[in-house]
């Protein structure tokens, strides 16, 4: 059949970078299963199995060039996916094939594989969401000073910045990044533990020698860049080890999530985009519209990885005494597309990030719409210190405020807050003093600074200490 004639994943035609779906492909799955299969052989050996040198030169040198059609064709006569590639693996390796797989279950390569290539997959996406903070580090550094409407229930509130609100953004990643890097430190490989995690068939091997067992799992361990194995398990790791690597994705799927709503409903507001290629056509029926494509799309896969985190959760739950296999079919697709869907959200926010639009004079006509609301209390206080009654001043605000709000919201009409307060003699009050009191600047707090010191004290060592995944960029398929 030729590729259109059947389903491909969008993860692999529009969303997911190509290395991420080479972690997840088949040819690293089974070259992993290769490097350890020579692992425990070295291992074995060095504990005084008879496992010569040429046997694992021979095992080497086929590590990467793998026979698949002879794995294929294995595995439709055994229906049994490790056994057939140990098969394969032995016609390339005719002296080494009584040695491969000595003493291992099934799960020594599949629990192990995974468990590595969940490892190369965090790493991956600790590098892009790195590159995220960079762009916003940069974006923050460039609109900390700029004042803005913060929203509480999406109605006017006081004043923020850009970049304070970009910090906050910021902040959820960098707490997603501290979990990611947790659950990565975390990761232990299964280890050689036999088929019901007794490590029977081990001790069979090495004449119920247990230091030797203990020191071919440690050795195995250490040739795969772990620093230990799990203390004890069944026929699989712990299912739960999945679900905590997965919520900690979908953790992220939570911030992406949040800073791609704020960006969509800000371009309602004519405040700030997304970045708008040349060519980029936004509607099919309206030519005028800028949709915010790339941010919706953030939010629909968030959804789908959000949701994603049921699945090993469901699993690690119903695992049965030492293990059922009712958790295959479905790990095998949650966690490759929990970590593929991730990676197409990095990807998005690397290109979003990398190209914000802001329109000052937007966000500056916005806020003075606002401003007079806000600056009340200090014009009442000018007006007390000229002789005025704070009480009475008080209710008169209140009332002009009520006929203000009224004339923008009834009449569709500018705010005359700032008129109303000049014409009223209880002020005593010009233009110029009342204007006096509503400088946007004034109002934002230690916005800036907060946003200095975030950048310098959070954000800076974690760049400083990650220079190769600072400017990375990202290309649409969109």
């Amino acid at each position: 059949m030729a590729s259109h004639d059947r389903y491909i994943s969008p993860f692999s035609t529009r969303y997911a970078s190509d290395e991420m779906q080479y972690i997840y492909s088949e040819d690293n799955k089974f070259r992993t299963w290769r490097k350890l299969w020579i692992a425990l052989a070295k291992a074995e050996q060095k504990q005084g199995l008879e496992i010569t040198d040429e046997q694992i030169a021979e095992l080497e040198a086929h590590k990467d060039d793998i026979n698949y059609e002879d794995a294929i064709a294995r595995e439709k006569l055994v229906r049994h996916d490790v056994m057939s590639h140990v098969y394969a693996y032995g016609l390339q390796c005719p002296k080494a094939k009584g040695i491969i797989h000595l003493g291992a279950t099934s799960c020594y390569v599949g629990d192990n594989t995974d468990i590595i290539i969940m490892k190369e997959g965090l790493q991956l996406i600790e590098q892009k969401l790195i590159g995220v903070l960079a762009n916003l580090s940069k974006f923050a550094e460039e609109y900390k000073d700029l004042p803005c409407l913060a929203y509480t229930h999406c109605q006017p509130a006081q004043l923020t910045t850009v970049g304070k609100r970009a910090t906050l953004w910021m902040n959820e990643f960098y707490m997603d990044l501290n979990e990611l890097k947790h659950q990565e430190e975390e990761l232990m490989l299964r280890g050689v533990k036999g088929t019901t995690g007794t490590q029977a068939s081990f001790m069979e091997l090495f004449n119920g020698d247990a230091s030797k067992v203990k020191a071919v799992e440690q050795d195995v361990c250490a040739q795969m860049g772990f620093k230990q194995a799990v203390p004890v398990c069944g026929q699989t790791y712990s299912r739960k080890v999945d679900y905590n690597v997965l919520s900690a994705i979908a953790g992220l799927g939570q911030s992406a999530m949040k800073m791609a709503t704020d960006i969509r409903l800000l371009a309602n507001f004519k405040e700030m985009e997304e970045p708008f290629e040349k060519n980029q056509i936004g509607s099919s029926a309206m030519p005028y519209k800028r949709n915010p494509m790339r941010c919706e799309r953030i939010c629909a896969l968030s959804r789908y990885l959000m949701v994603d985190v049921l699945n090993p959760a469901m699993t690690a739950g119903t695992q049965w005494f030492e293990r059922t296999l009712d958790d295959s079919a479905n790990k095998r697709i949650a966690m490759a597309e929990g970590f593929l869907a991730a990676d197409a959200i990095l990807n998005i926010l690397l290109n979003v990030s990398d190209g914000l639009v802001v329109y000052p004079k937007v966000i500056h006509s916005r806020v003075m719409a606002e401003l007079p609301f806000m600056a009340s209390e200090n014009i009442m206080m000018k007006a007390v210190k000229k002789g005025g009654d704070r009480q009475e001043l008080h209710e008169r605000l209140r009332e002009h405020a009520i006929a203000a709000a009224a004339v923008v919201k009834q009449e569709g009409k500018p705010n005359d807050m700032i008129a109303r307060i000049e014409n009223d003699p209880a002020f005593g009050l010009t233009r110029e003093e009342i204007e006096s009191e509503l400088k946007p600047e004034d109002f934002t707090g230690r916005a800036p600074q907060q946003v200095e010191e975030f950048l310098s004290e959070v954000i800076k060592p974690i760049l400083d200490a990650n220079p190769q995944d600072v400017g990375m960029k990202s290309e649409l398929n969109v």
